[in-house]
C-alpha cells in the first residue's frame, strides 16, 4: 500500500469534501481516503499495483474537482489584498443596492429618479445593473454549483446557484411585464435577493480564508526552522547552495552561529548545538565525530563538517510538518458526523424546495409566493455552519497547537481530551523555560549587583560557550550595556578571563580556583547551587572570589498557575524527569505538582508512560517531543 497527499482545487464546502471522499472511496484499489476541506488536500491510501497517480487524479476530475499534484508545501492565499479591496467595493455596492430596492420600505428618503412608483424603468435598470455586477463577482459560486450538480455531487454552491438564478430569472420576467405596462409587478422584483445572497456567501468565505491562513501560517513556521542556504565542501573549497541542491553524501559545513541544514553525521570537528526545538532540552548537546545532527539545530561555538544523510522531505523537520498535515487530514467523530449529515443535507434541501414550490402552486398561493418559498429554502438552508465550522474549528485548534510546539498525531485526540484525568509533564522547556538563565547570584564583594553583573557579563559576551548566552540575556533584560573588554583569554576546560575598566576578572568552574591557587571559602554555597541542578560560575578579582553564580533552566512564571487549574479540576499532575530526586522534588513543590517520577532516562520514558496507562489512567503527555 502507498500513501499520497494530493492538493485539490475547487472545494468550497463540506458537501464538496464529503462528496469527493465518497466518490474516491468507491474506486477499486483505493483503501482509505480523508479529504480536508480547510487544507484543500486529500490523503489517499491506495494499492500501487492496481492504480497509478494519474488514474487517481482522473478520479478526482471525474468527481468534479482538479488535482494540483502531490502536496509539497502549505501555501498561503496570495490574493488577500486584492480580495479585500474587491470586498470593500462590493460592500459599498451592496449598501447602495439595498438603499435603492428597500429604502422606501423603511421610510428612508427616496431618490426621485429612482422612485419605483414614478420612475420604474430607472429603478429596474439600476437594480439589474448592480445585480449583474454581483453575479460577475459570484460567478465562481454559480459555476461550481452547476459543475457539481452535473457530477451528481450537489453542494452548498448548488443550493445558492439555483436560488440566485431562479430569483434573477423571475425578476427579469417581472421586469418584462412592467415594461409591457403592468406596473404592479414592479414590487415583485427580487434582484437584490440574488445580489445580497452572493455578497453574504463571499463575506463568509473571506472570513473563512483569513482563519485558514492563520492556521497555515502557524504550521509554516515549522518549515522556517531550517536555513535557506548552506555551504558544502567540494575539493577543499566551500560552495554556497540552497537546501534543494544538497545531495545525500555531500559534506556540509557549519560554523558558529549557523543552523544545521540537513540531518547528518559529524565527520570532523566538535561543537555545542541547540536542539531544543526537537528534544526540549535547554542544555546544548555536545557533538563530535560520529554524532548525529538534526536540521534546524543552532551551532553555538564550533566548526564541524557533517555528511548529509536525510535531506528534503526525509529530514526530521519535514517529517514533523508531514505529521501535522496528516493530523489535520484525520477526522474526529464529530467531523465525520458533520460530513455524513452534509452529504445527505443538500439533495434533501433541493427536494424539499421543489416540493414546497409545487405545494404552494397546488393550494393556490400563486407563482410569486411559490418562487419566494423555493428560493428562501435553498438559500437559508446552507450547510456551511454544520459542514464548514466543524472542520475549521479542528484545523484552527491544530494550528494553534503546532505554533505552541504541540504536535497532534490524530484529530481524535482533541475530541478525547475531555477524558484526560492525568497529565504527565516533562520538565525542560515545559515547566521550565528550556533556556539557560541566571538562577542565583551570591555577591561577596562591595560592588552593587548590577555593576557586578556588567563586569562579568561584559567578559561573557566575548565567549562562544553556551552558558555565556545566559549572561548576555541578563544584560539585555536589565538594560545593562556591556563594557569594553581587553586581554580576553579562553582557558580550555576551566573558564575565561579579561580586563574590564582595568580590572582583571577571571570566570570559571571550581577547577579554575586550583589553577590560580585560590582558597575556596564558599563551598557551602556551591553545594546549595549544585543540589538545585545549577551550573556554577566563580567570579575572581585580584585573586579573591567576588561572586558565585548559578546558571540553570528556571521555572516558567505561568507553570504554577497552570498546575493550580489542573488541580482545581481534579486532574492528577505528574512530573517525569531525568533529574535526581531532590532537584525534581524541589521543582515539583514549587509549582504544585502532586507526583514526581525522577531519574528516568529518555529511553525509559515510553515504558514509564505505558505503566501509568496500565493503572487505567487517561494520560496527556506534555513536553516530551521525542515521544
Amino acid at each position: 500500500m502507498k500513501k499520497i497527499i494530493l492538493s485539490i482545487d475547487g472545494m468550497t464546502c463540506s458537501a464538496c469534501s464529503s462528496g469527493l471522499e465518497k466518490y474516491l472511496s468507491k474506486q477499486n484499489g483505493i483503501e482509505n481516503v480523508s479529504v480536508n476541506l480547510v487544507m484543500a488536500n486529500a490523503s489517499i491510501e491506495y494499492d500501487e499495483k492496481l492504480l497509478s497517480l494519474s488514474q487517481i487524479e482522473e478520479f478526482v476530475k471525474q468527481a468534479g474537482f482538479k488535482s494540483l499534484g502531490e502536496f509539497k508545501e502549505i501555501k498561503l492565499e496570495t490574493k488577500n489584498k486584492k480580495q479585500k479591496v474587491l470586498f470593500i467595493i462590493y460592500t459599498i455596492l451592496a449598501i447602495i443596492l439595498m438603499y435603492i430596492s428597500m429604502g422606501h420600505m423603511v421610510n428612508l428618503p427616496v431618490i426621485s429618479f429612482l422612485n419605483p412608483m414614478t420612475n420604474s424603468t430607472n429603478y429596474m435598470f439600476s437594480l439589474l445593473i448592480l445585480t449583474c455586477l454581483f453575479i460577475i463577482y459570484g460567478f465562481d459560486i454559480l459555476r461550481n454549483g452547476y459543475k457539481n450538480l452535473i457530477h451528481k455531487t450537489p453542494n452548498m454552491d448548488t443550493l445558492v446557484g439555483i436560488g440566485v438564478i431562479t430569483s434573477f430569472l423571475y425578476s427579469l420576467y417581472n421586469m418584462y411585464l412592467v415594461l409591457k405596462g403592468n406596473h404592479n409587478q414592479v414590487m415583485n422584483l427580487y434582484f437584490e435577493s440574488s445580489a445580497i445572497v452572493i455578497y453574504f456567501i463571499k463575506l463568509g468565505r473571506y472570513i473563512d480564508g483569513i482563519s485558514k491562513n492563520k492556521t497555515k501560517e502557524a504550521i509554516q513556521k515549522l518549515v522556517k526552522i531550517t536555513p535557506n542556504k548552506a555551504y558544502i565542501k567540494i575539493n577543499n573549497t566551500l560552495k554556497e547552495v540552497t537546501l534543494d541542491e544538497i545531495n545525500k553524501g555531500d559534506i556540509v559545513v557549519s560554523r558558529p552561529g549557523e543552523k544545521i541544514a540537513v540531518d547528518g553525521e559529524v565527520i570532523f570537528g566538535n561543537a555545542h548545538l541547540d536542539e531544543s526545538f526537537i528534544t526540549g532540552e535547554s542544555k546544548p548537546s555536545s557533538k563530535e565525530v560520529g554524532s548525529k545532527v538534526l536540521a534546524g539545530s543552532l551551532n553555538y561555538d564550533g566548526y564541524i563538517e557533517y555528511k548529509a544523510e536525510r535531506i528534503g522531505k526525509d529530514s526530521t523537520v519535514s517529517e514533523i510538518v508531514k505529521l501535522v498535515v496528516e493530523a489535520s487530514n484525520s477526522k474526529p467523530q464529530i467531523a465525520r458526523t458533520a460530513d455524513k449529515v452534509s452529504s445527505y443535507f443538500v439533495p434533501i434541501v433541493i427536494i424539499i424546495a421543489v416540493l414546497s414550490f409545487l405545494i404552494y402552486l397546488v393550494i393556490g398561493q400563486g407563482i410569486t409566493n411559490a418562487l419566494t418559498t423555493f428560493v428562501t429554502i435553498l438559500v437559508i438552508a446552507c450547510p456551511c455552519s454544520l459542514g464548514l465550522a466543524t472542520p475549521l474549528a479542528v484545523i484552527v485548534s491544530e494550528g494553534k497547537c503546532a505554533s505552541s510546539g504541540i504536535l497532534i498525531k490524530k484529530s481524535e485526540i482533541l475530541e478525547n481530551a475531555q477524558k484526560v484525568d492525568t497529565i504527565v509533564f516533562d520538565k525542560t522547556g515545559t515547566l521550565t523555560y528550556g533556556k539557560l538563565k541566571i538562577a542565583k547570584i551570591f555577591n561577596y564583594s562591595s560592588i552593587q549587583e548590577n555593576d557586578l553583573m556588567k563586569l562579568i557579563g561584559s567578559i561573557e559576551t566575548k565567549s562562544t560557550h553556551p552558558i555565556s548566552k545566559a549572561f548576555t540575556d541578563y544584560l539585555e533584560k536589565n538594560n545593562l550595556a556591556p563594557i569594553e573588554v581587553t586581554d580576553f583569554k579562553n582557558h580550555a576546560g576551566l573558564g575565561i578571563s579579561g580586563k574590564v575598566n582595568n580590572n582583571s576578572i577571571v570566570l570559571g568552574n571550581s577547577k579554575i580556583l586550583d589553577e590560580y591557587k585560590i582558597n575556596n571559602s564558599h563551598s557551602s554555597d556551591e553545594k546549595i547551587l549544585s543540589e538545585n541542578g545549577n551550573s556554577i560560575i566563580y567570579a575572581i578579582k585580584d585573586n579573591e572570589i567576588i561572586a558565585l553564580i548559578g546558571v540553570n533552566d528556571i521555572i516558567r512564571e505561568n507553570s504554577k498557575i497552570a498546575i493550580e487549574k489542573f488541580n482545581q479540576n481534579k486532574i492528577e499532575t505528574i512530573m517525569l524527569t531525568g533529574d535526581n530526586e531532590k532537584t525534581a522534588q524541589r521543582i515539583a513543590e514549587e509549582v504544585g505538582i502532586s507526583k514526581v517520577i525522577s531519574n528516568v532516562l529518555p529511553a525509559e520514558k515510553a515504558s514509564t508512560i505505558k505503566k501509568l496507562k496500565e493503572e487505567n489512567k487517561f494520560i496527556l503527555m506534555c513536553g516530551d517531543r521525542n515521544k
